[in-house]
């Protein structure tokens, strides 16, 4: 089993930059993706930012440009650098792990941006 805890969010203004943690602990065998994803209130969970072991990244179209995803394997973490907030990014983010086969998700951290 694999726990994950978040820290990071919280209220920003618009234009503003938060930086998500997650950290990875438990009985972990090889993570090969991590990641982040959010949902707002009546909305579906979606996609942000995943990055695989090898380093190579992927992005929601509405972040390009404005986040940047990390990674440190020998630490089991991951970090999302979120910069030119916008009211619209306003969601609860969960962190997202794939071990051995097998997804994670972390109990969610909830970033708001007022405008």
């Amino acid at each position: 089993q694999v726990q994950l805890v978040e820290s990071g969010g919280g209220l920003v203004q618009a234009g503003g930059s938060l930086r998500l943690s997650c950290a990875a602990s438990g009985s972990i065998f090889s993570i090969n993706v991590m990641g982040w994803y959010r949902q707002a209130p009546g909305k579906q969970r979606e996609l942000v930012a995943i990055i695989n072991r090898d380093g190579s990244t992927n992005y929601a179209d509405s972040v390009k440009g404005r986040f940047t995803i990390s990674r440190d394997n020998a630490k089991k973490m991951v970090a999302l650098q979120m910069n030119s907030l916008k009211p619209e990014d306003t969601s609860v983010y969960y962190c997202y792990v794939v071990d051995f086969g097998r997804s994670y998700w972390g109990q969610g951290t909830q970033v708001t941006v007022s405008s």
